[in-house]
């Protein structure tokens, strides 16, 4: 995976910032977005992310995953 692949959300993930849900638990699975940053480093020092993949999903919208989370959208 790299910056500006499109990928889908494969697992249940149940987020409660989404825009149009905010405060409620929303289930993201299967919503497409692309992957906007991956973090490796942290003012540059190397970091274990938990949650490294970042992904956009629209304007207002952005989330944080694992790699087994998503898939790569052909």
């Amino acid at each position: 995976m790299k910056i500006g692949d499109r990928i889908r959300v494969k697992q249940s993930v149940i987020v409660y910032h989404h825009p149009e849900h905010k405060g409620q638990p929303f289930d993201i699975q299967g919503l497409e977005g692309e992957i906007f940053a991956i973090i490796h480093e942290w003012k540059g020092r190397p970091v274990s992310a938990n949650l490294p993949i970042q992904v956009k999903f629209d304007k207002k919208f952005k989330a944080h995953f694992r790699e087994n989370e998503v898939e790569l959208i052909d």
